[in-house]
């Protein structure tokens, strides 16, 4: 896709990861994302790719507002 991408690590509450992560991969309609169920401080780990920053900040600022979401920290990559 190029552009930008970005990695999302995501907070959950307990026992949500999996109900989550399928509800953010309904969130990509115009950009690609793929999330991660890990093991530690994160839950998820989204990777997004968009056209531009505009695309990134659309889909975190959705995931944001999932219900079951605490805390989210996004990473721009330097290079698409």
């Amino acid at each position: 896709m190029g552009g930008v991408k970005a990695y999302v690590l995501v907070v959950t509450a307990l026992g949500l990861e999996y109900d989550i992560a399928n509800e953010i991969l309904k969130l990509g309609n115009d950009v690609k994302v793929s999330v991660d169920v890990v093991f530690g401080e994160y839950d998820l780990v989204v990777t997004v790719e968009g056209r531009d920053l505009r695309d990134i900040d659309s889909l975190v600022t959705a995931l944001r507002r999932l219900n079951g979401v605490h805390k989210t920290s996004t990473l721009i990559t330097s290079r698409g």
